[in-house]
């Protein structure tokens, strides 16, 4: 079993309950997500797409203010106290909104699903940042390369399970009652949360004796905004996180669009939302189970980080040929598979070598307001394209150049972190 294990996971004997909890945590924190996007697209979509454009705007002014009150509870609870919190916090505001569509319907209108769509693309990058951030702390650089794509695939897991749930439950049950599942789902988040917070790994609580206890962080509301503008690594990663949002709103417009045609009610919209997130998330799995440790073991977090660059870019040529929703439904499963399954673990890796207090608050500045605002660009940047009659072969021609700079980015990045780990001896 050992060796099993250690051939197509990296995981060794002591790591591995660790491993399964982690992934059952991320597998509750993808599924309450995920069983709730489809809704926020189609109650989001009742103004028209141009609306959803200035959501965003919205939006990252909402997650701006948000920030200093997330680095406010990160300065003053413990690392348990704040997670809990948060998590707990937007099951609450699941419940609220679950509420609010069944006992008022008649008052829940275009201006309701706005603000719902505004409330979870903020949810939905806390959620996952809080997520990301707890596994950094809780794992060393060696075993975020090895163990990052096994944990990931329990994430995957529950991509999948949220949108088939979604699919099955919208019509029969409706809208609504996805989001009280998403509740449930986040509860269970946090048991899972506090569970891996108490298999406490030996070797790490040698190594690093202040980082093994849930101590208060401290600090200011504002450090990790100072942090990231003080230090060119984090703003390296600022920047490439700047480029993913900005592709990944150039590909979620173009869906809209092609979606828009397929129907004109909300649990119809819901239902197509969600398969498409299935079709793509099958792809992810399979590279998070048989790929991704193995290529940031043997190839390295710079190439890693390179391969999502490449791949939009050959995606987007394919898409300005054929134009078919077909070959949408490819870039999207081959930028997400990437991203998710292969990227997003090796960037998570970059944060390792960083004290905690720059993992919670600096990360959360990067992962939420910065990301935000590359959707901000990438949905302006889309529509003047749009609006200039440039279509699909104007897109490629503006991200294909940007992928250069972005695998440029990715490489610096990689080579940085081999540095500043040698430097920390880790």
């Amino acid at each position: 079993m050992r060796s099993v294990l250690q051939t197509f996971t990296n995981i060794r004997r002591h790591e591995v309950i660790p491993t399964i909890v982690a992934g059952v945590f991320f597998f509750c924190v993808l599924t309450a997500l995920m069983v709730v996007r489809p809704a926020r697209e189609a109650l989001g979509m009742q103004r028209g797409i141009e609306a959803i454009r200035w959501l965003f705007y919205v939006t990252v002014a909402v997650t701006f203010a948000v920030n200093p009150l997330f680095g406010l509870l990160v300065s003053k609870f413990r690392r348990m106290v704040f997670i809990s919190a948060t998590y707990l916090f937007f099951a609450f505001g699941l419940f609220i909104f679950y509420c609010l569509l069944v006992m008022a319907p008649a008052h829940i209108g275009q201006t309701s699903g706005q603000i719902f769509y505004v409330w979870f693309s903020v949810f939905n990058l806390f959620a996952t940042m809080l997520f990301w951030a707890l596994m950094t702390d809780r794992f060393s650089l060696d075993q975020s390369e090895r163990l990052f794509g096994a944990v990931s695939i329990g994430g995957t897991l529950g991509a999948i399970f949220g949108p088939w749930l979604a699919s099955i439950l919208a019509k029969p049950m409706g809208t609504p009652f996805l989001l009280l599942v998403a509740a449930l789902f986040l509860v269970l988040a946090v048991c899972a949360a506090w569970f891996l917070t108490q298999l406490q790994d030996e070797q790490i609580a040698s190594a690093q004796p202040g980082q093994a206890r849930d101590v208060v962080i401290g600090g200011s509301a504002w450090e990790g905004l100072l942090t990231v503008m003080r230090s060119p690594y984090l703003l390296g990663i600022s920047a490439y996180v700047l480029i993913v949002a900005v592709i990944a709103t150039f590909i979620y417009f173009t869906r809209l669009q092609m979606v828009a045609a397929l129907g004109v009610d909300t649990d119809t919209r819901t239902a197509a939302f969600a398969q498409i997130d299935l079709i793509s998330q099958i792809a992810t799995l399979l590279l998070q189970a048989f790929v991704t440790s193995h290529l940031m073991k043997r190839f390295g977090v710079p190439f890693t980080l390179a391969l999502l660059p490449i791949c939009v870019a050959l995606g987007f040529i394919g898409l300005a040929i054929f134009g078919s929703l077909a070959a949408l439904i490819a870039l999207d499963a081959t930028f997400r598979a990437v991203q998710r399954g292969v990227m997003r673990p090796a960037r998570e890796t970059l944060f390792t070598i960083m004290p905690r207090s720059e993992r919670y608050k600096s990360k959360a500045f990067i992962d939420t307001f910065v990301y935000r605002g590359g959707d901000v660009v990438g949905a302006q940047t889309e529509g003047l394209l749009s609006r200039l009659g440039m279509g699909l072969t104007g897109l490629a021609t503006f991200v294909v150049p940007l992928t250069l700079l972005w695998m440029a980015l990715g490489v610096w990045l990689g080579v940085s972190q081999g540095h500043r780990a040698k430097k920390s001896n880790i």
